[in-house]
């Protein structure tokens, strides 16, 4: 796959992973097409100025992806304004921290449950079932964006940060994505990038991040083997590696979290073992 010879789908671009994402294939000479939904007109807006200052080749295209009429109408106007789409990085998800929204009890969260599933599930499905036609006719790939929430729930450290329905909706995007290489083979590859605590999305440059105190951060820093949150740059390189480079890979959930999920399990030395003879 040349730089330069595709179409890359990036939702949520006008946030930070997204954002690393899209200038990650711009700067490769990708043409994006940047699905945006209403509710950061100031982080779309600021996106569009930055894509246009890096001379980057885009298109954005406002849409609900949580209903499939929308997005059919999105991907059929992307198709025919550019053409050859060869990579959709699923990148949409809602998820309420728990430090920032409380309990699924409180009345302003009464949709809270269902938005986080329609955004990071539905929405995903709806993105792919509307693009697999074409994404087979070019050979194309699919890279799944989830959390480590699917893994630990709201557990440890990170219990402020992930909830129970986020928790849930990114497990039930880990067995889509087993799924979905399945049905998309041999001319598709379906991948996930599943993420720890990275700064703009629950680390640092977040709402929930500061809302934790100096001991709760600390503990989550203290719990990652690498002692540090990861950057949308560091996710962007990988998205970019699987999609155009690891052609032999379909199926697998690769995670990037600097090692929290392997943090709570201390790695104990060797005893000195018993080499007293036996008698």
């Amino acid at each position: 796959m040349e730089p330069d010879a595709f179409t890359v789908i990036v939702p949520g671009a006008s946030r930070p992973i997204g954002r690393a994402v899209a200038h990650e294939f711009g700067r490769r000479g990708a043409t994006l097409a940047l699905p945006c939904y209403t509710d950061w007109p100031e982080s779309t807006a600021e996106m569009e100025a930055e894509f246009h200052r890096a001379g980057y080749n885009f298109m954005s295209v406002f849409c609900d992806l949580r209903d499939v009429k929308s997005t059919s109408a999105a991907i059929t106007q992307i198709d025919s304004s550019l053409g050859n789409i060869r990579v959709l990085i699923n990148n949409i998800e809602r998820g309420g921290m728990p430090v920032v929204h409380g309990s699924y009890s409180h009345p302003h969260n009464s949709d809270q449950w269902n938005l986080e599933f329609d955004t990071t599930v539905k929405a995903k499905w709806n993105l792919y079932q509307c693009c697999l036609p074409l994404l087979k006719r070019s050979g194309g790939t699919v890279i799944n964006i989830s959390s480590i929430a699917a893994r630990i729930g709201r557990a440890g450290p990170a219990s402020y940060l992930f909830s129970d329905g986020y928790s849930a909706a990114n497990r039930a995007v880990f067995s889509m994505t087993r799924g979905w290489a399945r049905e998309a083979a041999p001319e598709v590859r379906v991948n996930e990038v599943m993420l720890g605590i990275i700064n703009g999305r629950h680390g640092q440059g977040t709402r929930g991040w500061g809302l934790l105190d100096a001991d709760q951060r600390r503990d989550i820093i203290d719990h990652t083997l690498l002692k540090r949150n990861g950057s949308p740059q560091e996710v962007a390189e990988l998205v970019c590696y699987i999609a155009t480079q690891a052609h032999y890979m379909t199926g697998a959930c690769i995670t990037l979290d600097g090692g929290f999920c392997l943090g709570s399990e201390p790695y104990m030395k060797l005893p000195a073992g018993d080499i007293s003879p036996q008698t």
